[in-house]
């Protein structure tokens, strides 16, 4: 169970740096025209949906390593 629960929470690491990275590499392209537009330009959504999807990525890896440690300290 806990070497399972291992590869979950790394592919959760990996997911959140994948996610990370992009929302880097979407702010770095922000543009004037970006900035100053009305409303929220289309970059700034994408830019708010990935700092989401990294946030609940995180969440549910915080989750498994709380489960990690739970079983551990349950096999003594």
């Amino acid at each position: 169970m806990t070497l399972f629960l291992s590869f979950v929470l790394l592919a959760l690491v990996i997911a959140v740096g994948v996610v990370l990275i992009r929302g880097l590499v979407n702010m770095a392209g922000t543009t004037t025209s970006d900035l100053e537009g009305e409303g929220p330009s289309e970059r700034a959504l994408k830019s708010n949906k990935l700092m989401m999807q990294r946030i609940l990525l995180q969440g549910v890896a915080i989750l498994v390593i709380a489960l990690i440690l739970m079983t551990m300290s349950s096999k003594g």
